[in-house]
């Protein structure tokens, strides 16, 4: 019986940057699941991811050609209560970033969507497939074009080429992010959350109406978001029940109503 011979794929490209081991990949289903068994302070990037995937499963994130489709692997020693915080923590440091690199008029929707107005310019998953560790997704749209693959997303995202005048390559917009990273695990590593938090309620001072869906509720219902607690909890202000606060496993969804 002939067989064909068989197709080798091309080894990850790897280096270092900014204290990180970085491993670069063509094309991958999901650089979240490549990174799942890696070690701490390792970083997958892919040219195309086919298996991107957004905080709620069934959404599909398009990862094309000109992106930056990365996932951090970070420590994550001690209580696992403490690095809960890591989505949102995450989002502020990715905002961070994104703003030190030119990036006007962003902001971050809880808990870790990056927005320009309506639309979109970068989104995070956080998942947790080792007791130790924690995988940071991150996908920004760099140069790529999302509403070619999928029509619908036209008018709802967003890219950093039309926003920061070009130079720069994907590869300098994750060196941003991981150098941010490092600086958000230390500041979670200290216990000193509230740092962020205090700088994410800056921005979250005007009160925006939201529906939310909750774990174990049928029905939605709305309120006015006022940021996160000390450690991380979202509040809202309610008509029926006045004042609560939500953990963030608590929470299926938040839509912004203006």
């Amino acid at each position: 019986m002939n067989l064909a011979p068989e197709i080798a794929c091309p080894p990850p490209v790897a280096c270092h940057i900014e204290g990180w081991r970085s491993l670069v990949l063509d094309e991958v289903g999901s650089t979240n699941s490549h990174a799942s068994s890696l070690p701490p302070w390792t970083a997958v990037r892919a040219n195309v991811q086919t298996g991107g995937r957004g905080r709620i499963r069934e959404r599909h994130w398009v990862s094309d050609e000109g992106g930056l489709w990365l996932s951090a692997v970070l420590p994550c020693p001690g209580s696992r209560r403490k690095w809960e915080l890591l989505p949102l923590a995450a989002g502020w440091a990715v905002l961070g970033a994104l703003r030190d690199f030119g990036v006007a008029d962003l902001r971050l929707r809880w808990p870790n969507d990056l927005m320009l107005g309506r639309r979109k310019l970068a989104g995070l998953l956080v998942e947790r497939y080792q007791p130790a560790t924690a995988v940071i997704g991150i996908g920004v749209n760099v140069f790529n074009q999302p509403e070619l693959a999928n029509p619908a997303l036209a008018g709802l995202t967003a890219r950093l080429e039309d926003i920061v005048p070009g130079g720069y390559t994907v590869d300098d917009v994750a060196r941003l992010i991981l150098r941010a990273l490092r600086r958000m695990h230390a500041i979670l590593l200290q216990g000193e959350f509230h740092q962020i938090a205090d700088q994410l309620n800056l921005d979250w001072a005007k009160p925006r109406r939201v529906e939310i869906t909750l774990s174990g509720r049928a029905h939605t219902f709305a309120g006015l978001f006022q940021g996160v607690d000390p450690h991380g909890r979202l509040r809202l202000l309610t008509e029926r029940e006045g004042p609560c606060v939500y953990d963030a496993t608590q929470v299926v969804l938040l839509r912004e109503l203006d």
